[in-house]
């Protein structure tokens, strides 16, 4: 299971409270690797398009975040270099697909 991995610091000792001095604190994400696989195949699609860099430029320190995420992403999964990549990434969004079951997603504005 693909982690995302960021440097650990004191909030997390501290019976749990969040230390706010604390400016370069750690967290763990765990995903699936069909997870990482899909948000990594969705974020590549995304940055760089004029609406998602826009709502990001909404709050650019996201961009530090994404930037991480994106590239711990592209450094953990191999299915990305692998030439049966659509494949891959087909069957990985079907089983996402699947074991959401009837769960819709946010409304659409229409």
């Amino acid at each position: 299971m693909p982690l995302i991995a960021l440097p650990r610091g004191r909030g997390d000792q501290a019976g749990g409270q969040y230390a706010s001095s604390v400016p370069d604190d750690e967290l763990t994400i765990k995903l699936t690797r069909d997870q990482a696989f899909v948000l990594s195949d969705w974020l590549d699609q995304m940055m760089g398009t004029a609406a998602f860099d826009n709502l990001v430029n909404e709050e650019r320190a996201a961009w530090s975040p994404l930037y991480a995420i994106a590239g711990t992403l592209d450094k953990s999964l191999a299915e990305i270099f692998m030439p049966d990549y659509p494949g891959r990434l087909h069957n990985a969004r079907q089983r996402l697909l699947d074991s959401l079951g009837d769960i819709d997603g946010p409304p659409t504005e229409q």
